[in-house]
């Protein structure tokens, strides 16, 4: 009789044994859940400030470019003594090496301002003083139209 009760608490520790063994290898299904929870927040976040830094790149594109183009538009009224009529005659002589493409609207169509305005007293004919963006998009970080930079 004892020999029959110490062979069925054998037993019965080595059952209980790989029933822990096996509930220490795995997850509960509550565990899982809160887990891919907390990747989901985390993702969530992360994908929020992608976004943030890809507009930030964007206008800091648009900002370089509206620059360069501006500065390319003065230097050739000064130099030619006329403005440019249009941005492809600041290629064409060779102020820009290309009309850059606008980072929000994907295309080289950028609008520009024709004034009187007059930079040199040798200047005779009226063009391009000025070049915005035609993106209609607010920036989320000035809360100002694109096309008003």
């Amino acid at each position: 009789m004892i020999r029959l009760a110490e062979t069925l608490r054998r037993r019965e520790d080595a059952l209980l044994a790989k029933r822990g063994a096996a509930w220490a290898a795995g997850f509960t299904l509550l565990e899982m859940m809160i887990v891919i929870t907390i990747m989901l927040i985390l993702l969530a976040i992360g994908a929020g400030r992608y976004q943030m830094s890809i507009t930030r790149a964007k206008e800091a594109a648009l900002s370089q470019d509206l620059s360069v183009m501006r500065r390319a538009i003065d230097q050739y009224t000064i130099d030619k003594e006329q403005p440019p009529q249009t941005l492809q005659d600041l290629v064409d002589a060779g102020y820009l090496r290309g009309i850059p493409v606008d980072p929000f609207t994907r295309k080289q169509d950028w609008r520009t301002t024709e004034d009187s305005v007059v930079l040199t007293p040798e200047q005779t004919q009226y063009g391009i003083t000025n070049v915005h963006s035609r993106s209609d998009e607010i920036s989320p970080f000035t809360k100002t139209p694109y096309s008003s930079w």
